[in-house]
C-alpha cells in the first residue's frame, strides 16, 4: 500500500483484501484493548466541510486504536487564511504521525501529502471519496460474500460527482459491473473510466435497472453545489431511486446510500426506510475500514 490513500488508485487489489481481512477482523473484535497499533501517536484531523459520519467515525477509530485524534477545523487554521499547503503540511509532520482531511479542492490534499512527510488520507473531496467505497464494498462483501465481475451495481443521480468517480474506480479496481443513471448533462468522466468495460453510463432510468445487485445513490446538491439547487431538482428528478426500480432488478437486490440522504428528493422513502436498505450497516462499516487503514498506514509495525 502507498504512504497515502488520496484515491482507490492508491490501492491495488491485494490491498483491497488485506483492508477486507483486518476490517473483518476489527468489527469482530472492537473493544479488543490489547490491539492499539496508534498508542503513543497523534492524528490530526482536518475539516473544512460539516460532518457526522466521517468525524465521529474517525476520532472513536483513532481512540479505538490508542491514538489521540486532534480535530482542526480549517477555517480556523492559518491555511485559511494565506499560509501555504505546503508550509502547513511541513509544519504538521513535525508535530502529528498522520493526517486525514475533508476538504474541497482535491489538489489541495495532493499537495498535502505531497509536501507531508506522514500519511495522508482524503476523506472527502469535491472530486472523490474513498473511504466511502471501501465500507460500500466491505457491505458487498458481507451480504454478496465476494465483490467482483458477478457483481452489478447501478448508481443514479450525479454522474460527475465524488461518489460517481470513486465508484468508477472501485469497479475498476474489483471488476464489478457499473452502470451509471445520469442526464446528459450530468454524465459520468469518459476520461477517468477509460477502456473500462464493465463500466457504462445509460440514460434511461428502467434500463439501468436491469439485473441490478445494489442500487446506490447520493444527494443531488452536495456541498458548494447550493446555488444550482434548483437545476439539479429538475434535471435529476427522473433519476430518483424507487421501488419500480426493483422491479427491473435481481430479486434480493439491495440499496445503498452514503448518507445523509433526503427522503422524496435522490430516493422515495419506501426505499429507504425497508428491508432493501442497508445503509446502516453501510455507515458501520466507515469505522471498521477506516481503522484498517489507518492501522495499515499509521500503525507500529
Amino acid at each position: 500500500m502507498k504512504k497515502d490513500l488520496l484515491t482507490l488508485q492508491d490501492i491495488t487489489r491485494d490491498d483491497l483484501e488485506k483492508i477486507f481481512e483486518l476490517s473483518t477482523k476489527l468489527k469482530k473484535e472492537r473493544g479488543n484493548l490489547n490491539f492499539t497499533p496508534l498508542a503513543g501517536k497523534s492524528v490530526g484531523l482536518i475539516f473544512a466541510k460539516s460532518s457526522t459520519r466521517t468525524r465521529v467515525s474517525f476520532e472513536v477509530g483513532v481512540g479505538e486504536l490508542g491514538g489521540r485524534p486532534l480535530y482542526l477545523d480549517q477555517s480556523k487554521m492559518q491555511v485559511g487564511r494565506g499560509e501555504t499547503v505546503a508550509d502547513t503540511a511541513h509544519v504538521l509532520s513535525r508535530y502529528l504521525h498522520g493526517i486525514v482531511i475533508r476538504t474541497f479542492a482535491h489538489s489541495d490534499v495532493c499537495e498535502l501529502a505531497k509536501e507531508a512527510s506522514i500519511p495522508v488520507i482524503n476523506a472527502l473531496t469535491d472530486e472523490f471519496h474513498p473511504c466511502q467505497l471501501l465500507a460500500d464494498m466491505l457491505t458487498i462483501k458481507e451480504y454478496s460474500g465476494k465483490v467482483d465481475k458477478s457483481i452489478r451495481i447501478a448508481f443514479y443521480g450525479d454522474g460527475r460527482s465524488n461518489m460517481a468517480n470513486s465508484l468508477i474506480l472501485a469497479a475498476k479496481l474489483s471488476g464489478m459491473e457499473l452502470v451509471i443513471a445520469a442526464p446528459e448533462e450530468e454524465s459520468p468522466n469518459r476520461e477517468l473510466i477509460g477502456d473500462a468495460a464493465n463500466i457504462v453510463w445509460e440514460k434511461d432510468p428502467l434500463k439501468a435497472a436491469e439485473g441490478v445487485d445494489y442500487f446506490y445513490t447520493d444527494v443531488w446538491v452536495s456541498m458548494g453545489f447550493e446555488e444550482e439547487r434548483a437545476r439539479r431538482m429538475e434535471i435529476f428528478r427522473p433519476y430518483q431511486v424507487t421501488s419500480k426500480l426493483f422491479e427491473k432488478a435481481k430479486a434480493d437486490a439491495k440499496f445503498l446510500h452514503c448518507l445523509p440522504a433526503h427522503r422524496g428528493e435522490e430516493v422515495a422513502a419506501d426505499v429507504m426506510d425497508s428491508s432493501r436498505s442497508i445503509v446502516f450497516d453501510e455507515a458501520e462499516n466507515r469505522l471498521h475500514v477506516q481503522k484498517a487503514v489507518m492501522t495499515m498506514l499509521m500503525g507500529n509495525r
